[in-house]
Formats: structure tokens, C-alpha cells, sequence
């Protein structure tokens, strides 16, 4: 009887520990920890590339919410950098959120930078709504295309003239 005992309370305090450090992966890209992902991730490998409800992946949610250590181990383990929801690419989550150390690293890791959400929205065309002047060359640099129209048929230079930012302007024009 005692045997038994001990079992049913190493089989509580063993489940009340995995339901504290493994919450799912989406909660663990928003604000969790590297050793929580690196967890999670050993018991369930696939994770690294499923959608939740909304259709985002946990590296989207990971950039979006400026948890780069996160999203960089997603990336090490597999996790599609070009997975696109309709609210868009890991790219452009980390664009829209000014987390230029994240959308650099992604660049240099060959994200797709001309994909489009589904409003036909690109990373460049992000990049100039939020006016990120750093973000703009280097996606330049790395071949964005200028001329793609977002479903409204505008393009990012269309954009930085309604902006009126001489800067942005001028660096689309030199491209």
C-alpha cells in the first residue's frame, strides 16, 4: 500500500511540475524563457513549426514580442523563417515592432523579404509605414522589391511621399 502511495505522489508532483515549466509554446515565445522553449521543444520537436488558433507560429509570436533568444533557438531547431499568416512573416512582426536586432538576424538567415501578408503588404512596405530608416537598407540591400503594390495599390514609395520623410524618399529613389 505504501508502494502505492508514493507512487500517486510522485505521479501528482511530477504533473504539477510539466503543467508549471510546459506551457505551450506560444506562451513560452510571448515571455517565456530559453530553457522552457529548449524543454517544450525535446518532448515535442514538431512544435517549432505548428499554428496556433489565430495562425501564427510561435517564432512570429517570439518576434513579434521582441523574445530573440526564443526566436533564435526556434530558428537553430527548425522553425519555417518564412511561415507566413495572414498578419504576415516573422519579418514583418519583428519590422512592425521596431525589433531591428531580430529582423537583421532573420535577413541574415535568408528570410524571404518580399513576401506579402494578406493585405499584399511587404516588409519593405512596414519598413516605411514605421519609417525604420536601418531596416530599409538593409532590406534594399537584400533585393526588396520596390515596385510590388499592396492590395490598395500602393507602393513603398507611395508610402514615404504620404509620409513626407525626405530621407526614406530619397533612399527609394536611389535604389
Amino acid at each position: 500500500m505504501k508502494v502505492l502511495h508514493l507512487f500517486i505522489i510522485l505521479v501528482l508532483c511530477t504533473a504539477s511540475t510539466y503543467s508549471q515549466t510546459a506551457t505551450d509554446l506560444y506562451e513560452i515565445a510571448r515571455k517565456g524563457t530559453l530553457i522552457q522553449a529548449q524543454e517544450l521543444v525535446k518532448l515535442h520537436p514538431k512544435a517549432v513549426n505548428e499554428h496556433n488558433k489565430d495562425g501564427f507560429s510561435a517564432l512570429i509570436l517570439a518576434c513579434y514580442r521582441g523574445n530573440n533568444e526564443v526566436a533564435k533557438f526556434l530558428i537553430e531547431n527548425g522553425s519555417d523563417i518564412n511561415g507566413n499568416s495572414d498578419m504576415g512573416t516573422p519579418l514583418m512582426a519583428a519590422i512592425v515592432k521596431g525589433n531591428n536586432e531580430m529582423a537583421k538576424f532573420l535577413i541574415e538567415k535568408k528570410a524571404n523579404v518580399n513576401l506579402a501578408d494578406a493585405n499584399g503588404v511587404t516588409s519593405l512596405i512596414y519598413s516605411v509605414q514605421f519609417q525604420n530608416i536601418d531596416i530599409i537598407e538593409v532590406l534594399l540591400k537584400n533585393k526588396a522589391d520596390q515596385s510590388h503594390q499592396d492590395k490598395q495599390g500602393k507602393t513603398a514609395f507611395e508610402y514615404a511621399t504620404f509620409s513626407g520623410n525626405e530621407k526614406i524618399i530619397n533612399l527609394l529613389k536611389s535604389n
